[in-house]
This record gives structure tokens, C-alpha cells and sequence, in this order.
């Protein structure tokens, strides 16, 4: 009988533990869904632009639906960079599809192709993390593809967009510190009912410099996106300029 109750208190507990999880990100979504479409209004305002309007409105929604779908399926071509940081690290292509599209578009729509992407992936696939790889795909995209965008759509040249895409990375790679070392490993612990200490041990295989949550973060997780931001913004210059030929978009 104590067996009994125990496993229910541990059922409800990890259950308690996911609500609360899937509450925070829900949160994270909209919060950073505001201060894209915040950016939005006040480039709109200094340049006299809309992002959006009734007669582009349908033809933005077909872009973004496919731009949303080739990201979702760029999601399932992941690869480990294992001299940098360890397996469960794993990069994909899919912010190149969402990085040109917010750069068509704006950074509100790449807030929901980022949104679009991860859903369609939980859908089709599933979650093999808790959705806590899930949420740190949709919340760090976002730190690579907004910053990009709003400074670009500032003055639409190709000077801007390599700042824009230099500001995203820097953000990425200080946003994936920060959320590694404060929530995003401590969560996938918590949920797995796995040490913190067995993802140090991990880095500490490739780095021998690597011996706490601080240096794992600096040392692994920060190298690592940095080489995803380059890898995505070199993609990004070289097709940018022949997709946006291609797919015609006019903010009116």
C-alpha cells in the first residue's frame, strides 16, 4: 500500500513539474511574441512601413506556412558536434527557412514560424526531451531570428543584415548560456530525475576544462551556438537575396 501511494505522489509530483513547465513556456511565447511585434510598431512608426495589411495579409500567410513547413522538416536532419559539446547537442538547419522569412516578413512572423515549426515537429514526431528541447529550439530560434530581423528591417540593406544576423548570434550565444545554466538543464534534470552533474561529466569527456554548470555553459553550449549562428547566417546571405526575387512581398 505504501508502494501504492508513494508512485501516486511521484505521478502527481512529475505531473505538477510538466504543467508548470508547459505553463512557463506558454508564458515565454507570448512574452516574446509582444516585444517582437513592440519592435514592429516602432519600425513601422520611424520608417512609415506596415508589416501587414488587408490586400498582403493571405499572401504573408501562404509564405509563412511554407517557409514553417521546410523548417519543420529541416528539424528531422539533426547532427551532433561532438568535438564541441556533448550529443544531445544536436543542430539543424531549420532557422534558415524562418531567418529568410523574417527578414521578408518581419520579426512578428518569425516569431510564429518559429511557433509553427516546433509544433508541426511535436505533431509528426513527438517529444523524445519532456518539450524541454522543444522550448529551448522555439526560445533560443527566437533569440537568433528577432534581434536579426528588427535590426535589419531598420534600413534594408546588406550591411544591415549582416549586423542584424552578427546581433542575432551574440544574443543567441548569451540567451543559451543563461537559460542552460539557469533553467533549461536544470529543468531537463529535474524532469528526468537526472544529475546536473552527469551533463558536466558529459562536457568534461570532450573538455577536461569543463568541471561545473558555469564553465559546461561557456565552454560547450556557447561554442556551440556560435557555429549554429554562422552556419545559419552564411545560408541566409547566400539565399536571401535570390528567394526574396523569387517570392515577391510588398508591406503596404
Amino acid at each position: 500500500m505504501s508502494n501504492f501511494l508513494s508512485t501516486i505522489q511521484k505521478t502527481v509530483s512529475s505531473a505538477k513539474d510538466n504543467i508548470s513547465f508547459i505553463l512557463v513556456s506558454l508564458v515565454m511565447v507570448v512574452v516574446v511574441y509582444f516585444v517582437a511585434f513592440g519592435c514592429e510598431k516602432i519600425i513601422e512608426k520611424k520608417n512609415g512601413i506596415k508589416f501587414s495589411s488587408d490586400k498582403t495579409k493571405i499572401n504573408k500567410l501562404v509564405i509563412m506556412a511554407m517557409f514553417s513547413a521546410v523548417a519543420a522538416v529541416l528539424m528531422y536532419v539533426e547532427f551532433p558536434i561532438t568535438f564541441i559539446a556533448p550529443a544531445f547537442y544536436e543542430m539543424d538547419l531549420s532557422e534558415v527557412p524562418v531567418m529568410i522569412g523574417s527578414f521578408m516578413l518581419g520579426p512578428c512572423a518569425g516569431v510564429i514560424m518559429e511557433a509553427v515549426k516546433v509544433l508541426l515537429k511535436l505533431v509528426l514526431k513527438g517529444t523524445s526531451t519532456a518539450f524541454v528541447g522543444d522550448f529551448a529550439n522555439f526560445i533560443l530560434g527566437c533569440a537568433l531570428v528577432v534581434p536579426a530581423s528588427v535590426v535589419y528591417h531598420t534600413k534594408k540593406t546588406k550591411k544591415r543584415a549582416i549586423i542584424g544576423l552578427v546581433t542575432g548570434g551574440i544574443v543567441l550565444i548569451v540567451s543559451g548560456v543563461f537559460l542552460n545554466a539557469l533553467y533549461l538543464l536544470p529543468k531537463y534534470s529535474q524532469l528526468y530525475g537526472m544529475p546536473v552533474e552527469t551533463f558536466i561529466n558529459m562536457g568534461a569527456a570532450i573538455n577536461p576544462a569543463i568541471s561545473n554548470i558555469f564553465t559546461f555553459v561557456i565552454l560547450a553550449v556557447a561554442p556551440f551556438n556560435l557555429i549554429k549562428a554562422t552556419v545559419v547566417g552564411v545560408i541566409t546571405m547566400l539565399l536571401y537575396k535570390y528567394l526574396s526575387r523569387l517570392i515577391k512581398v510588398h508591406n503596404n
